[in-house]
């Protein structure tokens, strides 16, 4: 209930430019870059605008997909830049889930909820064995999830 959606930026990219020109895909994209990257939320709907102005003539799909979903495309502003690096897109909880799919349509039906529940965390402690990539500074993140979410967090 206390949840925050945040669409998947690269997403947001990849959809919004799918019909861009060719010629124009480097610039479009590095003016997209100036919204996401941008260090304040004023900062970030000021880049949007600017972007507005200056595509919205050649390309109106593109700017308004993201003025529509801008929603749910700023919430990461809320948080420190660390973890706004790890939220911006969501391949990781993608990867994890296409693999919880393979693993769950081999396997035709359930006997009940709790089997189906085994499985997926036997399989969630294979997977994390493979994991091997750390984040940057992942304790200052830690510290930081912890304080903003000290509420959700145990002690």
């Amino acid at each position: 209930p206390k949840s925050r959606l945040q669409r998947c930026i690269v997403h947001q990219i990849r959809s919004s430019t799918r019909y861009v020109s060719y010629k124009d895909i480097k610039q479009v994209i590095a003016d997209l870059k100036k919204i996401y990257t941008a260090v304040t939320l004023e900062e970030a709907e000021n880049n949007l605008a600017l972007f507005a102005d200056c595509w919205r003539k050649q390309y109106p799909s593109c700017v308004k997909s993201w003025e529509e979903n801008w929603e749910v495309l700023n919430t990461f502003f809320e948080y420190p830049p660390e973890i706004r690096k790890i939220i911006y897109t969501t391949n990781i909880i993608e990867g994890l889930n296409r693999q919880f799919r393979q693993i769950t349509k081999n396997k035709p039906s359930f006997t009940n909820d709790d089997s189906l529940r085994k499985m997926l965390y036997l399989a969630s402690q294979r997977i994390v064995r493979h994991w091997h990539a750390r984040y940057q500074n992942w304790d200052l993140v830690l510290s930081q999830l912890e304080l903003m979410f000290a509420d959700r967090t145990p002690g």
